[in-house]
Formats: structure tokens, sequence, C-alpha cells
């Protein structure tokens, strides 16, 4: 007995291409908004391979029903899924919480690298500037010359004040002269 696959194999590649589509839409999407925005190239890169990661799953699971996967038993592969991504999306110290924010960094806050921010906590006195934002951590030099990595859901949980480019022993010097 043999068993044609012809329908499946087509609708495999209609899903690819498709995929290879909506990757090239994504990237030059993200690419503009990042132009727009003034964002960082590197940080660009982290939302195109979340996005990339996300257009897979999806390719990935259209696939699997393609090729006859019990729905009752991928719905149930599914639900246990998401139910872990969402204990882990709402447990603050988590990785995927880290991403998160990053992600919510990159699409709303107004802090960019370069700028002098001021991080309102009430035991911590950070002033300095940002350095770099990562998929997980935000880097700043503190004006007394500190190395601080803060975690980037931490970032979306303190207020933070987004001052001038320049310390205020700069300013001084700058009024002097």
């Amino acid at each position: 007995m043999i068993i044609d696959y012809r329908d499946e194999i087509l609708q495999t590649l209609i899903v690819v291409f498709v995929l290879f589509l909506i990757l090239l839409i994504t990237k030059k999407l993200i690419k503009k908004f990042s132009v727009l925005r003034s964002i960082n190239a590197n940080r660009r890169k982290i939302i195109v391979n979340l996005a990339y990661l996300f257009h897979y799953v999806v390719a990935g699971t259209a696939i699997v029903i393609i090729w006859g996967v019990k729905l009752e038993e991928f719905t149930v592969f599914i639900s246990s899924i998401l139910a872990i991504l969402g204990i882990a999306l709402f447990a603050q110290w988590s990785i995927l919480s880290n991403i998160t924010a990053s992600i919510i960094l990159f699409f709303s806050h107004p802090v960019r690298i370069g700028d002098r921010i001021r991080i309102l906590d009430k035991d911590f006195d950070w002033t300095g500037e940002v350095k770099d934002i990562s998929g997980f951590y935000l880097f700043m030099v503190t004006d007394q010359g500190e190395n601080i990595v803060i975690p980037t859901s931490l970032v979306i949980q303190k207020g933070i004040q987004i001052m001038n480019k320049y310390t205020d022993e700069q300013i001084d010097r700058k009024t002097e002269v």
C-alpha cells in the first residue's frame, strides 16, 4: 500500500514559503521602526531574533497540524507549554520576564543608550549613563565610575528619571567657561 503525501508536502512548502515572506517583512519593519526611533543595532537584533522565534513556532505548529497530529493531543501539549510559559512570565526574576521587559523597553520606553538616568529607589541612588541594553540587562556607569548591571524587568518596575547627558560637575564647568 502506497500512501500519497502530495497534499501534505505541498501545504508544508506553502507554509515554509509564507514563513520566509513574513520573516523578510518583519525584519524590514523592525529595521524601519528602529531607525525612526534611533535604536541601537544590537537591540534591534534581539527583537528580530525574538520575532523570528515567534514566527518559527507558529509555522511549526501549522506543519504539525498539516501532517496529521491529532488535534486533541496537540492542544493538550500546547496548553501545557502555555501554562509553563504563563507561570514563568509572571515570575519576577525569571528569564522570560527579562526578555518580555526588554521587548517593552525596545518598543515603548524612552530610555536610550547614552542617556543619563537616575533610578528612583529608596535604597540606592544610582545616577549615570546608560552604556548598553541587552535582552536581559541594562548596563550603566554611575557618576562615581561604578559599573551597574540591572535586570530589564527591574528597569520596568522602578521609576527612572531621564536627565541631560552631562553630570552636574560638567554643567558647572561649562557655565564657568
